[in-house]
């Protein structure tokens, strides 16, 4: 397993709850666009956000789809997020991962990822996939986590598609 570099700053992950709803929809503000603007159109961005990001939909993703979340600090500052939820037969399912373009580069995205795959493993999970965009420069990013391709996926979200592989990491 490749050595992740820490930060530079202390750095904690903790698990989230509905109290971090407003943080979790900060990071989402300040990272969304800037992950997507290059990979589907200005529309599709804001409709998804709408449907995803509002207060009530991350209450239900916590209450209803047991969608676990994951915040990360560096010097006392929310600088990312994770969510991960279980699906049959051992599998969990990354459904967020996203770090503040600020903090890019400086090992929290592995760290996150570490901190998912302790957790499934804690809970008996043997498998971790994800959805990334086809066209998603990040896919190079989880191909060093250890994930492979294990299928193509096109979800329809509203009027528009979600065009993705999904990934896999045994573990």
């Amino acid at each position: 397993m490749p050595s992740v570099p820490a930060p530079a700053a202390p750095f904690a992950i903790q698990p989230a709850t509905e109290r971090d709803i407003p943080t979790i929809i900060a990071l989402a503000e300040a990272t969304w666009e800037p992950t997507y603007r290059f990979i589907i159109s200005k529309e599709q961005i804001e409709y998804m956000y709408r449907v995803i990001y509002t207060p009530v939909s991350l209450r239900q993703q916590m209450r209803e789809q047991h969608h676990q979340f994951l915040l990360a600090y560096v010097a006392g500052e929310p600088t990312g997020f994770a969510s991960f939820s279980e699906k049959p037969e051992g599998v969990y399912h990354l459904n967020k991962i996203y770090v503040l373009p600020s903090h890019q580069g400086q090992g929290l995205g592995q760290q996150l990822i570490a901190a998912v795959e302790q957790a499934v493993r804690q809970a008996g999970g043997r498998t971790l996939e994800l959805n990334v965009n086809r066209h998603n420069p990040a896919m190079a990013f989880y191909e060093r986590q250890g994930f492979a391709q294990h299928r193509e996926e096109d979800i329809p979200i509203g009027p528009y598609w979600m065009n993705d592989y999904v990934l896999r990491k045994e573990l």
